[in-house]
């Protein structure tokens, strides 16, 4: 088991690390607190000193694009139907069903695992025993696991430490619950502010009854034992991370610097309309040497007082403001933020008839490639949790899954233009009554058996599986193939 001084050092390097840092840039960006929340203006004075502007206006607007980029990624790859988790075997899909695909729960926490993996670069899901004594699984901010490899620990040991901000006390203390789990066992302790890493005995050892600070993974009824409880442990650690990507790296890396040059032209704009009523003041005939004091009276007090004499006075000049300049380069900046961010902008998508389908699948290419890229690590992360799973079912059920028995299927879909979907499906109806009308009224020169070929071919039906109901030959060729086709009904338009 890992030391205390272990647990403090392997905390306090990992919050120090490059990849942690950042990650919390990462997800400080998915929150909406950009960079220019701490954007200042700033002038030179009388004396050549550098001091902050703080009479002028300096509006600071986050524009979350990073939020829905990966807000839309993360919706795209599970917006199919049907689940993502299957197999052939029915009693087995039922029992997946119920893990994964009917869990609103898993669900939830899978999207909340992919929107961190996205943001921060990595993130991290565990796996517990619920209510229902079913094992399920949780999401965990990455920010606050610390993976310990067997070579870093003084007991050559892997582990996986797990803390987190419990509650801040009115004294404005902060309470920090750290976890360390094993294979085997979770560890419990506590931190208040940056004091002494201490024990969190908040469970009782069941043979003296003494107060512990650890338990095993699994908690479930068991009859023969005294007490009715039993536990024991996965045999690994429960800890499972899903990579963005192969470096770990924040979809945000491509695209912070354009959301903050965006942010940046939009600020200006605001600045600019705002201080249209603070106009320039050219000052004739000032015989002070208090430069600042004349310039403290403009900004402040709005009046001045200037020495008399031939051509003294005041000029009051007003600023064009560069609207459409930087309109343009907002505009730019929001083009390139879709095209390098390999999402979807669906402000160009209006559902008109001039919006083809086609376009539309366009639009999501860029998408889907990053979906791509996403998809391997995703499909290995559940494989791990399935693991878990498919032994779960095995004890419960006496069976023998195997992860063979299983397949995962993440179908995206994307929008359609509805109207065009419909008028296309209208056009094939018409093209295919146009054709089987056409082979019924040459049918006599055909022959039977060349019609319902024909008619098969235009319904795209299997000959093979109508040719068994074809009439005698000296019937009617015409009354045959309606009898025939009764009651089959062509792919794709079941009802």
């Amino acid at each position: 088991m890992l030391s205390i001084e272990e647990i403090k050092s392997f905390i306090d390097r990992d919050a120090s690390s490059d990849k942690k840092k950042l990650a919390r840039i990462g997800l400080r960006y998915y929150e909406g607190n950009h960079d220019i929340k701490d954007y200042k203006l700033f002038f030179i004075d009388a004396d050549g000193k550098l001091k902050e502007d703080k009479t002028k206006s300096n509006i600071k607007i986050s524009h979350p694009f990073f939020r829905l980029l990966v807000d839309q990624q993360a919706q795209y790859m599970l917006s199919g139907h049907g689940g993502f988790v299957k197999s052939d075997d029915p009693k087995l899909q039922t029992e997946l069903d119920a893990y994964f695909n009917e869990n609103e729960s898993f669900v939830a926490e899978l999207s909340a695992l992919i929107t961190g993996a996205v943001s921060a670069g990595f993130a991290y899901m565990y796996a517990y025993k619920n209510e229902s004594d079913r094992t399920a699984f949780q999401y965990a901010d990455g920010i606050g696991v610390v993976e310990v490899s067997e070579k870093e620990a003084e007991d050559k040991c892997a582990y996986v430490i797990y803390w987190y901000i419990d509650r801040i006390c009115k004294d404005n203390k902060k309470i920090k619950r750290i976890q360390v789990w094993d294979n085997e066992k979770t560890y419990y302790f506590k931190q208040e502010d940056e004091g002494k890493i201490e024990p969190d005995n908040c469970f009782t050892q069941k043979e003296s009854g003494n107060p512990v600070n650890e338990r095993k993974h699994i908690i479930y009824e068991n009859d023969d034992d005294n007490d009715g409880t039993d536990d024991k442990g996965y045999g690994v650690i429960p800890f499972f991370r899903l990579d963005n990507g192969k470096k770990q790296i924040s979809g945000l890396k491509t695209i912070k610097a354009l959301i903050d040059d965006y942010d940046l032209m939009n600020a200006g704009l605001s600045n600019n309309i705002q201080d249209t009523n603070e106009a320039l003041y050219v000052v004739k005939g000032f015989q002070s040497d208090n430069l600042d004091e004349l310039m403290t009276n403009i900004r402040v007090k709005k009046h001045i007082g200037v020495e008399g004499g031939e051509g003294s006075g005041v000029d009051i000049k007003t600023v064009d403001i560069p609207v459409e300049a930087r309109k343009t380069k907002m505009e730019v900046d929001e083009k390139n933020i879709f095209r390098f961010g390999q999402g979807v902008n669906t402000e160009a998508l209006k559902d008109t008839s001039a919006t083809t389908s086609i376009a539309i699948k366009s639009a999501y290419a860029n998408l889907d490639l990053k979906c791509d890229g996403l998809q391997p690590f995703l499909l290995q992360f559940m494989r791990k949790l399935l693991k878990l799973v498919l032994k779960e079912i095995n004890d419960t059920q006496n069976t023998d899954y195997e992860q063979k028995d299983v397949y995962f299927d993440f179908e995206r879909e994307i929008i359609t233009n509805a109207q065009e979907n419909a008028q296309i499906d209208l056009t094939k109806a018409q093209e295919q009554q146009t054709k089987i009308t056409t082979i019924l009224n040459t049918s006599a020169q055909l022959g039977q058996e060349l019609t319902m070929q024909l008619i098969c071919e235009a319904l795209e039906l299997d000959y093979d599986d109508v040719k068994d109901k074809l009439p005698a030959p000296e019937d009617d060729p015409t009354a045959a193939a309606k009898t025939a086709l009764n009651g089959i009904v062509p792919e794709g338009d079941e009802v």
